[in-house]
């Protein structure tokens, strides 16, 4: 199991560098076709792919951290790494929007009139087309290997996306005498921003101070019942290493049983969860009712 932890995060670095490609790619023809379109919603989604960049290189840190074996300063490993690098990623975004949104405002009441050339707008949509296949390909992994960098990374993917094609329907507006479309649609990107680092750093410090899903615990409790020798479960509590699920249980179980039976059933309990749901790491103990 610990094996296949360490291989599912080996996997989640090509997720990152694919993000990390892609948008160094996105980034440079934003940047410049968006100066010489004279573009301001360009512009700041280009400087948004830009800090991107630096993000996802967090986010591959941190997958590579979190592949460190336990040592004496981790007895439990270096798992929460991962999630470390999703809220720095978090960081970097929000002050990203802030910034482009900043900057939007400013363009807005310093009077600019001129539409952008309509190239800046394919440059958009195309780019968009292409942040919505680099966002289903993390996205799909991140599921497999459940990992919440690589899904904040595929968040971040899927935000660009809408991001781009806002800017589309932006610089054709302004063709029809809206010049003031195009800045207004760089304040919605940088708000965009803004939100999607709000959303990845909430999850990432629910994870980091132990939260965890109370519908997955109910889960995790009928599948504990349906458990041959459980009469109940008098206390469950989970919470998440990086992409891994550790459980702390104490079920119920007759009081005549010896020892043997009831350690039988303590590890029926823990092989269930772990193919069930396959949880991580299981702790059960047992108290006689």
């Amino acid at each position: 199991m610990e094996e296949q932890a360490y291989l599912d995060l080996k996997r989640g670095e090509r997720g990152a560098i694919i993000s990390i490609i892609a948008y160094i790619c996105l980034s440079a023809l934003k940047l410049i076709v968006g100066y010489l379109a004279n573009s301001e919603a360009l512009k700041a989604d280009g400087l948004n792919n830009a800090t991107d960049i630096i993000a996802s290189i967090a986010v591959l840190i941190g997958l590579k951290l979190s592949q460190r074996p336990a040592d004496d300063d981790h007895p439990y490993g270096h798992w929460k790494a991962e999630t470390i690098a999703s809220m720095v990623a978090s960081f970097i975004m929000v002050v990203v929007g802030i910034q482009v949104t900043y900057e939007a405002i400013s363009s807005i009441f310093h009077g600019r009139n001129e539409s952008p050339d309509l190239i800046s707008a394919w440059t958009g949509i195309i780019c968009a087309v292409v942040m919505y296949f680099v966002y289903r390909y993390n996205k799909k992994l991140a599921n497999e290997i459940n990992s919440p960098s690589v899904m904040a990374a595929a968040k971040d993917n899927l935000s660009d996306a809408w991001v781009s094609a806002g800017i589309f329907i932006g610089i054709v507006g302004t063709q029809f005498g809206l010049p003031w479309l195009d800045p207004l649609t760089a304040i919605i990107v940088g708000l965009l921003i803004c939100k999607t680092g709000w959303d990845i750093f909430r999850e990432a410090s629910h994870n980091l101070t132990d939260g965890f899903d109370e519908k997955v615990i109910e889960l995790y409790k009928e599948t504990i019942h349906h458990c041959y020798g459980v009469k109940g479960v008098k206390d469950i509590k989970a919470r998440n290493y990086g992409n891994n699920v550790v459980v702390d249980i104490v079920i119920l179980v007759n009081s005549n049983l010896d020892v043997r039976g009831a350690h039988d059933i303590a590890t029926d309990v823990e092989l269930k969860l772990i193919e069930v749901h396959h949880v991580y790491d299981v702790h059960v103990h047992v108290e006689p009712n």
